[in-house]
């Protein structure tokens, strides 16, 4: 569970995550984040939030949009709203590390889902675009359906294909939070 202060790193993507405020803190009505991005990073595709709204206010660095199919880089300052529904990426558009914040409203699950996606990354179960494979996708994706999907192609066609891949994935064991195994502990010596 995501705690206020806990960060969370992308190697794939290049994002680090630090967790300002959650939904347990505002009894679900917001999540906010401090998101620090490397150049080349990026968010890991085009995606809606359907019935979240999420504003970005930019501290350092360019951060590149794509909102709709407005396309700009926005610097120090510059605050940008994407109403739900609407697709939208972003990305590193510097050749330093960029630095946000980010806030969505409501909730939902969207910090199981960044604490999902950012762990598989750092285990090396996803492609180079930050995307794990499209059975385990298609579990984690029918589970947060609510909270985030692909602009194309239109929710209906995304449901009925993430009915059939879903149970696929669930049969192959994949579920739709992913927890990293624990580090084996180091074995103590004997004294003698």
């Amino acid at each position: 569970m995501i705690r206020t202060g806990d960060t969370i790193e992308n190697p794939v993507t290049g994002e680090r995550i630090v967790f300002r405020q959650t939904s347990r803190e505002t009894n679900g009505q917001a999540v906010v984040i401090e998101t620090f991005v490397q150049p080349n990073g990026f968010v890991a595709a085009t995606h809606v939030h359907p019935s979240q709204e999420e504003r970005f206010e930019v501290l350092r660095g360019s951060v590149g949009f794509r909102i709709g199919r407005q396309k700009f880089v926005a610097g120090p300052g510059k605050r940008v709203t994407v109403p739900a529904g609407t697709p939208h990426k972003f990305w590193n558009a510097g050749e330093d590390e960029a630095h946000f914040v980010c806030e969505v409203r409501p909730a939902l699950q969207f910090e199981a889902l960044l604490e999902t996606m950012f762990a598989l990354a750092a285990d090396g179960k996803t492609n180079r675009k930050g995307m794990p494979n499209p059975l385990r996708l298609a579990v984690i994706a029918n589970a947060h359906f609510d909270t985030v999907r692909l602009p194309f192609p239109p929710a209906i066609v995304q449901r009925i294909g993430l009915a059939l891949g879903s149970p696929l994935g669930r049969a192959l064991g994949y579920g739709p939070v992913y927890v990293p195994a624990e580090p084996a502990a180091a074995p103590v010596a004997a004294s003698i």
